[in-house]
């Protein structure tokens, strides 16, 4: 099955893909105080709407970058319903090969829950740095773990211990590569039951809708073990947050 018509079936009811809630989303959008003619880019830019936002609060350009059609075609469709005026691309591709026409020239970059594009959370954090100017905001969502994982729980993932850190340590990762910690936005328990619940409800929805996808068996399967694994250990377990930094101005 493709994996992208996967998450486009267990996505369908949302409108961030991460466990943020839409309050969360509008106060990163409110902080952020972008300066008038801001250029920036979120990498793995989901259905687009944290760019869209952006771009309904303050006049901007931007690029929003995904491996998904899905994403990017829903994105396309909210860019030119919201707000077609704005300087908004989407492109269909992977968020590793993206390059600002020059480096340090963004006043923005953002990758909200998809580290593993740069091997982890410190990679994460060096390739939006390369993309920032001076003041310039480096904003990343990472997972972290609350407790110490059950062994249980990391074999069902197929995840080791050490493919996330702390929230400390996620701090930590951005002071070491000389980034200013501005603020922290942490997601709760009501986050991330809306999060994996409404990836059992679309689920269930689609299965009614299209009982003869061959596909179905799969999506149900998958969608199952996600919602064992969060309900036995997850929920306790493991936690999310974005975390805002900037560069520091040069001397």
């Amino acid at each position: 099955m493709d994996t992208w018509k996967y998450y486009d079936v267990t996505h369908h009811k949302h409108v961030v893909c991460n466990p943020s809630s839409e309050t969360k989303i509008a106060k990163l959008v409110e902080l952020l105080c972008l300066p008038r003619g801001a250029r920036v880019a979120d990498i793995a830019c989901g259905k687009g709407e944290y760019l869209i936002r952006l771009a309904e609060r303050y006049e901007l350009s931007g690029v929003g970058i995904d491996l998904s059609p899905f994403y990017i075609a829903q994105a396309k469709e909210r860019h030119a319903a919201r707000i077609p005026g704005a300087k908004l691309s989407f492109l269909e591709m992977n968020g590793a090969d993206y390059r600002p026409e020059e480096p340090h020239s963004l006043d923005m970059a953002s990758c909200l829950g998809a580290s593993w594009i740069w091997k982890g959370h410190v990679g994460t954090l060096k390739a939006l740095i390369e993309m920032v100017g001076p003041g310039g905001w480096v904003i990343a969502g990472e997972p972290y773990w609350i407790v110490e994982p059950p062994a249980e729980y990391l074999e069902s993932l197929g995840a080791a211990r050490e493919d996330f850190g702390t929230h400390v340590s996620n701090v930590e990762a951005g002071e070491k590569l000389g980034l200013e910690l501005a603020y922290t936005i942490v997601s709760d328990l009501n986050d991330w039951d809306e999060y994996e619940g409404l990836q059992w409800y679309a689920a269930a929805e689609y299965a009614r809708e299209h009982p003869e996808d061959p596909d179905l068996p799969e999506i149900l399967s998958r969608v199952d073990k996600s919602r064992k694994e969060y309900l036995l250990w997850g929920r306790e377990t493991l936690n999310w947050a974005i975390y805002l930094f900037r560069r520091k101005m040069e001397a």
